[in-house]
This record gives structure tokens, C-alpha cells and sequence, in this order.
């Protein structure tokens, strides 16, 4: 069994590599584009929506006050009416990335200490590159990429969307158990 704290480097130096990767596939390689769509009437349904004042947060519409107001011929209508949507609202103003870089770091960080884990329980000792690869790897694509499966299961978001996503986190452990294979302690 190795330290988690023996592992500090490969755990940083993984967290570093995915930050990279994921700003070249999101501000260069440009595949996320098309993973929304713009409103049709834009500037109307923001003229719409912007005297409720919303506060930041995740709303549903329509959204019953029950289970049994869902069944109410009523609250039916509504549904059929539409639209029926799932909205996120962000505070308004220019997107500060700032502190979504930091938590998307820290995060990976976090993964790394997973497959560190995992890692170090299951390769035994002196493990081989590849052990140490397969349990580090496996254990990051289930962190990057497994939750987010969700979103298109429950919420609707376009399979197509999520298969990208899934690809990106392929691509993180793959650079995460790179990091591990190359610089785990003898």
C-alpha cells in the first residue's frame, strides 16, 4: 500500500494536465459549440422574463406544488400547453470565470486523490505501470464522466452533448493515469 501523501506530485501534476486539456477543448478545438441552442426571439424572451427579477438559481416549468396537483386535468393542460422547460438562471453581468477555473482545478485535484486511492490499494506494491494506469484511469473516467450521464437521462440534455462530455473525460484519464503510470514512487 503506497501513501496518499507520497502521491502529491502525480495527484498535481494530473489536476494541472486536465486544466490544460480542457481549456484547449473548450476555447480552442471549439466541438462544445453546439452543445446549446439559441432561443428563437432571444431579445423577447429576455424582455419576458426580465421584470420577475429572477434570482440566480434552477427553476422547472410548470412545476406542480405535489405529486397529486401533477394528475389535476388543470396542471395537465398546462404541461400540453407548454413550453415545459428545466432554466438555470446565473447572475446577470459579465461571467467572472475566475472562481469556476479554481473550483474546476480543486476538483480535479480531488479526482486525482480518488484514483490515488483506489490506486494505491489495488496495484500493490511495486505495481506495474499498466496496473497502476488501469486503476488510476478507470477510477477518473468514473469521476469526469459517470454523474454527468444524468443530466441527459433525467433533464433531457441531448445524448450527443453528454457523448462529448463523456469523450472529454476520456480524455482527462487517460492524462490523469499517464501522470500516475509515469510518476508513481518505487
Amino acid at each position: 500500500m503506497v501513501p496518499i501523501l507520497s502521491l502529491w506530485f502525480p495527484i498535481l501534476l494530473s489536476a494541472i494536465l486536465v486544466f490544460a486539456a480542457s481549456s484547449i477543448i473548450h476555447m480552442v478545438l471549439g466541438y462544445h459549440n453546439s452543445d446549446s441552442s439559441k432561443l428563437p426571439n432571444e431579445e423577447g424572451v429576455m424582455d419576458a422574463l426580465r421584470p420577475f427579477d429572477l434570482p440566480p438559481g434552477e427553476y422547472v416549468f410548470p412545476k406542480p406544488d405535489s405529486h397529486k396537483q401533477m394528475g389535476e386535468p388543470e396542471f395537465m393542460e398546462k404541461m400540453k400547453a407548454g413550453p415545459m422547460a428545466f432554466m438555470t438562471v446565473l447572475p446577470s453581468g459579465v461571467p467572472k470565470m475566475g472562481g469556476q477555473l479554481v473550483q474546476w482545478f480543486v476538483y480535479s485535484v480531488i479526482v486525482g486523490v480518488f484514483a490515488a486511492y483506489v490506486a494505491s490499494r489495488a496495484a500493490g506494491p511495486n505495481p506495474e505501470y499498466l496496473n497502476v494506469f488501469r486503476f488510476t484511469g478507470a477510477t477518473a473516467f468514473f469521476c469526469y464522466t459517470v454523474a454527468g450521464w444524468q443530466a441527459s437521462i433525467w433533464y433531457k440534455r441531448a445524448w450527443s452533448t453528454t457523448m462529448k462530455n463523456t469523450f472529454d473525460g476520456l480524455v482527462y484519464a487517460l492524462l490523469t493515469a499517464g501522470a500516475f503510470g509515469w510518476l508513481w514512487p518505487n
